[in-house]
């Protein structure tokens, strides 16, 4: 894969010290919904999708639904996609209102897509989408294969990732008095495996 370059748009802006480029590949592999951006006649629109993301091919991402989506339809066309993947893992209670917050990594990546039309090609993706969201289950075992109509009524895009950035936060609320213990509140954070 080429090396994916940091650009204006990319460049992370607020808190540059949170930026993790190098745990994109790994933040796109542990996720599971994609917000995906785009423009239709001038106007914004973002779209939760479900997606399949392979770190063999790092530099491409999968996005599926219905036939009759009006974003895999415009992304099919070609047009430039904004793609948003977050994993929120906690929350960050501080002394101070203004310094509550949330421990979370992220990755916004910007492509373009083309729509897969090919029967092999869709039913080995849509095999590995499952694999990945249920590791455990097999083809022909616990599920059957998809008939060709199934197939013709879903739609797939592969999203050629042209650039990407991504950002972490973790740790302790950074609040003036949250290291203090005898100050009056509290202040720490839980992970989400604790609520």
């Amino acid at each position: 894969m080429r090396e994916l370059q940091i650009s204006e748009r990319t460049r992370i802006k607020n808190h540059p010290e949170r930026a993790v480029p190098e745990e994109a590949a790994e933040i796109l592999s542990a996720g599971f919904v994609a917000h995906v951006g785009f423009i239709e006649d001038g106007l914004p629109y973002v779209i939760p999708l479900s997606y399949h993301y392979d770190s063999e091919q790092p530099d491409r991402l999968y996005l599926h639904g219905s036939i009759r989506s009006r974003a895999l339809e415009i992304l099919a066309s070609g047009a430039p996609v904004c793609v948003t993947v977050t994993l929120t893992d906690g929350l960050v209670y501080s002394r101070k209102a203004m310094n509550h917050s949330m421990n979370y990594r992220s990755v916004v990546l910007f492509g373009t897509a083309r729509e897969v039309t090919g029967h092999d090609e869709k039913f080995a993706l849509f095999d590995q989408m499952v694999q990945r969201y249920f590791p455990d289950r097999l083809l022909e075992r616990d599920y059957n294969p998809p008939p060709a109509s199934d197939l013709g009524v879903t739609a797939l895009v592969e999203v050629r990732i042209e650039e990407w950035n991504a950002k972490a936060r973790r740790g302790g609320p950074t609040g003036p008095d949250d290291d203090r213990p005898n100050a009056p509140g509290s202040a720490g954070y839980t992970t989400f495996r604790e609520l």
